[in-house]
């Protein structure tokens, strides 16, 4: 039996299997990736390396074993299909008989264009029979502390979401609830609302960077057409601009506020909050 990681040297992939490591012996853990070269750090300490990818069917061949766990990392390239993506992950599981398949998906409440791949790959992890658990991760802390950058130079945040707040934690506080999942028993056939235990808006948040910085930093609420407009104009490819602005718009009708509890009890520790995050981001 193993555990298998797909996306392993993603920024969520490569936290899950560093404490997947501080849980269960190196060699019951397979990480799946592209570039073994970035797993190099992992293969010394006795972790599987399984080349793979997603858009490539026949390389998920012989990753699976019968009686694996496995995490699959949604896909990071909207461009691709990525229902279609990971579809081929679902269809290698369920041939090799895996124990369960863990997807990161998004909160249920999410209603933006983003939570469409999301719920046509649950509804094929569904229809294959395979046990699942469905670890709907709400937005990551880092989405915004990494890129703190344009914030400090212009003393602004700039965003499409009104007063609307999120329920946002670290990648490591999602990894961890992932871990517990593939570790723990009793996660067959199960849905997960996860998201930080305080939700914060961008008003707040322009206030902690000036607080942490010394600077003034104001909160300037746009309009979705605006925000598109100021992503495409920094470089972004115009369908993804959309795709993060959608959120955005999301964020103000409240759909990323996750009150569930779940992650922090999967977790087995309170989450990380927006501030540390900014914390953490600033020393770096």
């Amino acid at each position: 039996m193993s555990i298998v990681v797909t996306g392993a040297t993603g920024n969520l992939g490569r936290h899950v299997v560093e404490q997947l490591l501080e849980k269960v012996p190196a060699e019951q853990i397979t990480a799946v990736v592209r570039t073994p070269e970035k797993a190099a750090d992992f293969a010394a300490k006795g972790v599987k390396i399984a080349v793979a990818d997603y858009n490539s069917p026949e390389t998920f061949d012989s990753v699976f074993a019968a009686g694996d766990k496995v995490l699959l990392v949604s896909g990071n390239e909207f461009d691709k299909g990525r229902p279609g993506q990971h579809q081929v992950v679902i269809d290698a599981a369920k041939a090799a008989g895996v124990a369960l398949l863990a997807y990161t998906s998004a909160p249920g409440t999410l209603t933006a264009a983003l939570a469409d791949d999301h719920r046509a790959t649950e509804e094929a992890l569904l229809a294959s029979g395979l046990p699942y658990s469905l670890l709907r991760n709400g937005w990551y802390n880092e989405n915004y502390t990494e890129n703190l950058a344009p914030v400090l130079e212009y003393s602004a945040v700039v965003q499409a979401a009104g007063d609307g707040r999120i329920s946002s934690a670290s990648r490591a506080d999602y990894a961890a609830a992932a871990v517990a999942v593939l570790t723990g028993e009793g996660h067959e056939n199960s849905t997960y609302e996860l998201g930080g235990d305080e939700a914060w808006g961008f008003a707040e948040y322009a206030a902690e960077v000036s607080k942490q910085t010394g600077k003034e930093i104001a909160y300037n609420a746009v309009s979705v057409e605006a925000y598109t407009g100021i992503l495409t104009g920094a470089g972004l490819p115009g369908p993804l601009a959309g795709i993060l602005a959608g959120v955005d718009a999301s964020i103000e009708k409240g759909e990323l506020v996750v009150s569930s509890g779940d992650l922090s009890r999967l977790a087995g520790r309170p989450t990380t909050p927006i501030s540390e995050s900014i914390a953490v981001a600033l020393k770096g």
